[in-house]
């Protein structure tokens, strides 16, 4: 029975524009191949920006780097077979740090699945475990509900990346396109209201509490409650912590900020966490890199902890008080509960001490350029308001530790997996969801070699991408491991051969500049920070500089190395 002619009838690389526009999708990241040339056909002046990235994984770090900034999800789309798998690192990472994504996937056609057919791969069977959910569409008439339930899932509860196999003749079939009916996932509910009895708990044990702290996540970011934070802090007077990944969910140059825990968290920060007696965790994983050792790891403490993944709550530290549900409801709530400070200002004075008497340090020299002054120089010229986003490694630390984030949504890293090459094609994603704001991608001579190729898109695209290489000729975090822990034994972490990165910026059209002192680094960031377009700048910093301070492997929190008065 034919369709009534009111009824939208679309082929299915049709369909999937069509749910682009009404979702609101602005741009998409993407690299075209044989199993998608339908849908390719489809967004031939369909109105929304593709961004054509030189590699598959730069198209899926850019689409990360988009929706971290944004908060909206990241679209991408790929080919079957390697150019399906090319994306698994992205959707790792991506599911590593709650970034929403909505990839696509070619696949051979139907009939010829699980045939090794050319370009075919199970891509459901490799993506299963680094992606929220997954689906393979095998009928033309499903395929905008699985779209719009994609969305729903990737940008609800916890964020996450969704994939969508889309096989070839699955594109070409024609079928009815509604995009009208809700979505209904009985299995799928996530709790976003926490429960308020449990909050009672929790503001109960803040008021019988002498030695409570804050560690506030990517969470906090994700519900957009970096001013509930704020406000739950200055009221009850209690010091806050951030992750990694939570740097900007409180300012930088707070008073009660006590910086970054963990690994190369700060004296003031890691030393708060091991003498607590109440440890407020508001949408952090309590990673191995947070928590050290963790059979030192808060002992004294009662432990809440909100988050919106149950999954997570009581997974790696017992839990006193959980919470499960969003950290801004959450937070609204607890202003009520808690209008006024407890009797604990003698343990904040003593954390402020802390944080005055062993901040966090490097010893300038004439003769050298510091990698942790290049980033105090570029926090100096932006007054702070840049987006900062790093690849992975000590520029990474030296980056969280010496650009205080005033503002949410301003640092991007790969904290979970750690992927070296995200920088440069996440400072690409951020700066489209961004255009106004001046995005700085600060990278490490090892990982911008990953996705060198990605610098075309600078002046393709006209980005204003400016690219900052804190070159120390080495995989500089592998080298310190290395010279700590494995006896200066420097195997296969140095690297003397590097290209001319003048030469590379000038062969992608983009303005390059090599500096090794401070008065020429400075000379060219004032430049380059003000400049209308990309550019690309050569630090030649301290080749022998570690990151400190630092929780050795195995070590708690209170055990830190190469801290300073």
């Amino acid at each position: 029975m034919k369709a009534p002619k009111s009824v939208l009838e679309l082929t299915g690389a049709e369909m999937l524009v069509e749910a682009l526009r009404q979702e609101g999708v602005e741009v998409l990241f993407g690299y075209p191949g044989g199993a998608v040339l339908t849908v390719y056909d489809a967004l031939y002046e369909c109105g929304i920006q593709h961004i054509l990235t030189r590699h598959e994984q730069g198209a899926i770090h850019a689409a990360e780097g988009y929706a971290r900034v944004t908060g909206r999800p990241g679209v991408v789309i790929a080919t079957s077979g390697p150019g399906a798998t090319n994306l698994v690192t992205g959707l790792a990472d991506a599911m590593m740090d709650s970034l929403p994504l909505v990839v696509f996937t070619g696949q051979v056609a139907t009939n010829v699945i699980g045939t090794d057919a050319f370009q075919e791969a199970s891509v459901l069977g490799i993506t299963m475990p680094v992606t929220k959910h997954s689906y393979q569409v095998r009928d033309v008439a499903e395929l905008p509900q699985v779209i719009k339930e994609a969305f729903h899932i990737a940008t609800t509860g916890r964020p996450g990346p969704v994939l969508i196999d889309l096989p070839k003749d699955i594109s070409n079939a024609k079928g009815v396109f509604r995009y009208d009916d809700p979505v209904c996932l009985p299995g799928y509910q996530p709790t976003v209201e926490p429960n308020r009895l449990q909050l009672r708990k929790l503001a109960a044990a803040i008021r019988a509490a002498k030695r409570p702290v804050i560690l506030a996540g990517a969470g906090v970011l994700h519900a957009r409650a970096h001013d509930l934070l704020r406000r739950f802090a200055e009221q009850t007077q209690i010091p806050v912590v951030n992750t990694l990944l939570g740097l900007g969910s409180f300012p930088g140059t707070h008073p009660l900020f006590l910086g970054m825990g963990g690994m190369h968290g700060t004296f003031a920060a890691n030393h708060a966490m091991y003498e607590a007696d109440l440890l407020m965790n508001f949408g952090a994983r309590f990673d191995d890199r947070l928590t050290g050792n963790l059979s030192h790891f808060a002992q004294r403490a009662k432990v809440a902890h909100v988050d919106i993944d149950p999954a997570e709550i009581g997974k790696n530290v017992p839990t006193d008080i959980p919470v499960v549900g969003d950290a801004g409801r959450a937070l609204e709530v607890l202003l009520q509960e808690c209008p006024q400070p407890g009797s604990y200002q003698d343990w904040v004075n003593r954390l402020l001490e802390l944080k005055q008497s062993y901040p966090l340090w490097y010893e300038r020299e004439e003769d050298q350029l510091k990698p942790q002054w290049v980033v105090e120089e570029i926090h100096r010229l932006t007054n702070g308001d840049a987006i900062v986003v790093t690849d992975v490694g000590q520029h990474q630390m030296w980056a969280a530790q010496f650009y205080p984030f005033a503002k949410p949504h301003r640092f991007v890293t790969s904290g979970g997996l750690g992927t070296m090459g995200f920088g440069l094609p996440a400072a690409i994603g951020a700066q489209l969801g961004a255009p106004d704001t001046v995005v700085a991608a600060v990278l490490g001579d090892g990982g911008f070699q990953m996705t060198v190729q990605e610098l075309a898109l600078l002046a393709e695209y006209k980005l204003p991408v400016k690219v900052i290489i804190l070159n120390n000729l080495a995989l500089g975090m592998v080298r310190q491991w290395q010279e700590l822990f494995y006896q200066g034994r420097y195997s296969h972490s140095l690297l003397p051969f590097q290209p001319d990165y003048l030469k590379l910026a000038e062969a992608y059209a983009i303005p390059g500049y090599r500096v090794a002192d401070e008065a020429s680094c400075t000379a060219v960031l004032e430049q380059v920070l003000t400049a209308p377009g990309p550019a690309l700048i050569e630090c030649r910093v301290a080749p022998d500089e570690n990151v400190y301070p630092m929780v050795a492997p195995g070590k708690g929190l209170h055990e830190m190395i190469g801290v300073k008065p």
